[in-house]
């Protein structure tokens, strides 16, 4: 059972401080102090290499689904030669169920800016931008007021709080694409071109936008950058589960009183995060929860007892933390369409450039529809079982595995729900 003491946290990344969104208010809070720290304060950081240490000491593991360690992330990029280097800022945040940076983006832009600025610090990069997809255009204006305002304060720009360190940042908008949200897809978009992932090895720290080092971040990921170094990195893996600490912005979905955004440690228990939102709509059974994205494997009721929100706990049960958005479901609901409409999803998201995607998200879909309408057999389940077989780990990006994992994992989970639709026609033909 969980150790964790979730009932006592104060947030950080959303606390409750009133337009702290302005500059004003941020600063007045104690924002950019960790900016100030680590460019002037030359006994306790003892330049860039010393900054990217504590964080990975701290062990922020990537928000944005993967949980890389963002600390070594960063020591792959390599020695600055003098040209560009870009920080490339995922906030795509296309994954149905995820909505935790738009958060960052309305109550706490600044936390952000202040993480990333360090982050450009520590890998001596010249340029920032954050990707945003175009369904976020309120998102878009406040980011971009918040940055300019960030300028005229003159925390981005040239010679930074009177130090040699300068950086550009700026906002690009996508056209809606999912497949954007992948990092190297998402660095074509940013030149220009059509989002289609890059064939990897070479990766994007040794050749990414424009061919020069870049290195790709979640917002959530570079938010927690400020209190680590504001706090030390023994603050932050105090925090939570020991394997994958810090706070969490969950995002919980579904058939809750209360959905939104929660920002709690890591390790919580699912079926107390589920109470956060305020309990079960109506009063309903709690039938199945999808724990961090809808690529995620989905898990039954029965198998959450003593389940954690943190990496190591889920995987015991054969799902995983991803994004942290939560999508709970009552005993009402219908697992063939909720299965239906992922996979229709990945269907349209599909970029098309690998031939085991571009085609098996269609079959996918095709064959969850005919046994959605009733007109299914019992062998088009193991049919679409194989097909999962022959989709993951066959692609240049993951889409193929985020389609194929959720219809491998709800069939196998909910197999009698579906073969009772199959079985229900092949009485009606008898």
């Amino acid at each position: 059972m969980s150790t964790v003491d979730w009932k006592n946290y104060t947030p950080v990344l959303l606390p409750d401080i009133k337009d702290l969104h302005k500059i004003d208010v941020y600063t007045k809070n104690g924002g950019y102090k960790a900016l100030k720290s680590v460019l002037t304060d030359k006994k306790k950081w003892e330049g860039p290499k010393a900054v990217v240490e504590e964080v990975k000491k701290a062990n922020i593991r990537g928000r944005g689904g993967a949980g890389f360690n963002a600390g070594l992330k960063w020591s792959f990029m390599p020695p600055a030669d003098g040209g560009p280097r870009y920080l490339a800022c995922n906030g795509d945040e296309s994954e149905p169920g995820t909505f935790k940076d738009r958060k960052i983006f309305e109550y706490n832009p600044h936390v952000f800016i202040e993480g990333a600025l360090i982050a450009a610090y520590a890998m001596e990069i010249t340029t920032i931008y954050v990707y945003i997809r175009g369904e976020y255009k309120t998102y878009i204006d406040m980011m971009e007021k918040a940055i300019s305002d960030a300028y005229d304060k003159g925390y981005i720009g040239k010679n930074i709080l009177g130090s040699k360190f300068s950086v550009d940042f700026y906002v690009h908008s996508g056209a809606g694409a999912y497949i954007c949200g992948e990092e190297t897809s998402m660095l074509e978009s940013l030149e220009g071109k059509r989002g289609y992932p890059r064939v990897k090895p070479p990766f994007p720290a040794q050749k990414g936008l424009w061919g020069r080092p870049t290195t790709i971040n979640n917002i959530e990921t570079l938010s927690h950058v400020t209190g680590v170094i504001n706090n030390g990195a023994e603050w932050f893996s105090s925090i939570g589960a020991p394997t994958h600490p810090g706070p969490v912005l969950y995002g919980i979905s579904g058939h809750v009183n209360n959905p939104g955004v929660y920002e709690l440690p890591s390790g919580v228990p699912v079926l107390d995060l589920i109470e956060v939102a305020g309990g079960m709509r109506n009063g309903k059974k709690l039938k199945a929860v999808i724990p961090g994205g809808s690529s995620t494997p989905v898990l039954r009721a029965d198998q959450l007892d003593g389940i954690t929100m943190d990496s190591d706990s889920l995987r015991t049960v054969g799902s995983m933390l991803g994004t942290a958005g939560m999508v709970v479901m009552d005993e009402d609901t219908d697992m063939v369409d909720v299965l239906w409409r992922i996979a229709h999803f990945y269907h349209h998201e599909s970029c098309g450039q690998c031939t085991p995607c571009r085609e098996g998200t269609g079959w996918l879909e095709k064959i969850l529809l005919k046994i959605k309408n009733g007109d299914g057999e019992v062998r088009d389940l193991d049919l679409l079982l194989d097909l999962t077989t022959q989709m993951e780990g066959r692609t240049i990006c993951a889409l193929a595995d985020a389609a194929a994992w959720p219809v491998r994992f709800t069939i196998n989970r909910f197999r009698d729900e579906f073969e009772a639709r199959c079985i229900k026609k092949a009485h009606a033909v008898a």
